[in-house]
Parts: structure tokens; sequence; C-alpha cells
């Protein structure tokens, strides 16, 4: 994974693919998108005019955080893969343990997060995803995807800054062997 990379929330779709397509040509390898942020198409299109050889780009995509069950996260995976204009992706995530509305409440939804979880899972073998894990998630949230999952989480995408480093958070993930990748860290 490159060490500094584009996020690409706020942008909107029409103006993605200049803004990836620049960031390309100023030697960002890592372009970040989600399915929330509703410009994959744009984030696609940027990266295929880029000039560059797709091997040599690292893309993230997310699901969206409301996508809790085993057959939305399956077609919503294929539908970000159209959506980009890519064979794969290299690293998939879910966005949020919750969804939005509730995000940081009580409610764990750990079945639903198992169900996105087994369908990451599943496209992952296929080699179609190089890589999964997951945003936004704590300990608990990890715990329930690593004892009830097949393949543990490669990465947990979360926001760390100088005025914000969770590192409880961030040394429970290297005893599980997860990599910490930080959004918002400037």
């Amino acid at each position: 994974i490159p060490r500094l990379g584009l996020g690409t929330w706020q942008i909107p779709n029409d103006d993605a693919a200049r803004v990836v397509h620049d960031a390309i040509a100023m030697g960002y390898r890592l372009i970040d998108t989600a399915q929330a942020y509703e410009n994959e198409r744009g984030v696609g299109q940027g990266i295929r005019e880029s000039g560059v050889e797709r091997e040599r780009l690292f893309v993230t995509a997310k699901l969206v955080a409301e996508c809790k069950t085993f057959e939305d996260a399956r077609e919503r995976i294929y539908g970000s893969l159209d959506a980009l204009g890519l064979e794969y992706i290299d690293l998939m995530l879910i966005h949020s343990p919750q969804p939005w509305a509730a995000f940081r409440e009580d409610e764990r939804f750990f079945e639903g997060n198992l169900e996105a979880w087994r369908a990451l899972e599943e496209v992952y073998a296929s080699g179609t995803l190089r890589a999964i894990g997951v945003s936004n998630f704590e300990p608990a949230d990890l715990d329930n995807l690593i004892e009830f999952g097949s393949v543990a989480p490669m990465v947990n995408q979360v926001l760390a800054h100088v005025g914000n480093t969770p590192f409880d958070l961030i040394d429970y993930c290297r005893t599980r062997n997860i990599l910490v990748e930080a959004y918002s860290p400037v």
C-alpha cells in the first residue's frame, strides 16, 4: 500500500475523473473511493485515462455502511467493479460497523457485518479483490470477524491524526496482524 493516497470523499462524480487523473500525473498511486461518495464512475474513468498501468496503482473501495446482508454486499462489490470499470480492486473495506445513522451507538451489527464479510471473503477467494478489510471498526467489531470469519481483516482504516491518535486501537490491531491505515491524517 503506498504511504500517501488521494481520498475522494466530497469530490463530485463529474469532477472525479479530472481530479484523479491529475493526482496520478503528480505521482499519487493510491486512490481511495467508496460507494457512499457516489463518485466511483468518475474515479474509475480518471484511473483508466491516466496512462499509468493498472498494476502500478492501488485502488481502495468501500461497501456502503448500510450494507449488512450477504446478497446485498455481493451485489454491491460487483457494482463497484462495474462502476469503476476495473477488473479487480486492490482493497475493499466495510465502511463502518454501523450504518451511518447509528454510527457509534450501542448496536454492534455483528451478524450483519459477518454477512457482508462473508461476501468479501468469497470475492477475495476468486482473486477479484486483492485484499479485504474494514474501516472505523473497534476491537469488539474486529473480534467478531476474526472469530467467526474465515479470513481475518487485513486492514482497519481509521481516523488518525496528530489531534486524534487512537493508540489503544492501533496497538490492538498490531497484536492481531491488522494493518492500520489512517484517513484524514493531515
